[in-house]
C-alpha cells in the first residue's frame, strides 16, 4: 500500500510551510502486528512530523522517515498500513496530551482495565 496519496502528501507539505500552527493530523500509519502508530502533520522532503508512537508506551513528537517506514518489512510479510478511515478531531497537541494522559495513568493502580 502506498502511504501516501498525492492529496496527502500536497496537504503535509503545505502544514510544514507553517510550522507556528497546531495542526490536525492529516495521516495515520499503524503496524498490524503491533502497537506502532504515527499521527503525522507536516513532510518535508522523506522526513514527516507528528506524534510517534513504537507501542511501548512512550510516545513523543518526532520525526519520521516515509521511504524507511514504506520500505520496512514485518513479521508475516507485512508492511506498515495507512488507517483509511482516519480523520483527526483533534489537534496534534491534543492527542499529545491524551498520550501523555494515557501514558501517566496505570491501570494497575486503579484497578481499570487496559483498552
Amino acid at each position: 500500500m502506498k502511504l501516501l496519496t498525492a492529496a496527502i502528501k500536497a496537504k503535509l507539505e503545505k502544514n510544514a510551510k507553517n510550522q507556528d500552527q497546531d495542526h490536525k493530523p492529516v495521516l495515520k500509519l499503524f503496524s498490524p502486528v503491533g502497537g506502532a502508530t504515527w499521527l503525522l502533520t507536516e513532510l518535508e522532503g522523506d522526513s514527516a512530523f507528528g506524534l510517534c508512537d513504537l507501542g511501548q508506551g512512550m510516545p513523543e513528537l518526532g520525526s519520521v522517515s516515509i521511504s524507511e517506514l514504506e520500505n520496512t518489512t514485518l513479521p508475516m510479510g507485512l508492511k506498515i498500513e495507512r488507517d483509511l478511515y482516519f480523520t483527526a478531531d483533534k489537534t496534534l497537541s491534543e492527542y499529545v496530551t491524551a498520550a501523555r494522559d494515557k501514558q501517566n495513568h496505570s491501570p494497575w493502580l486503579s484497578g481499570a482495565s487496559v483498552a
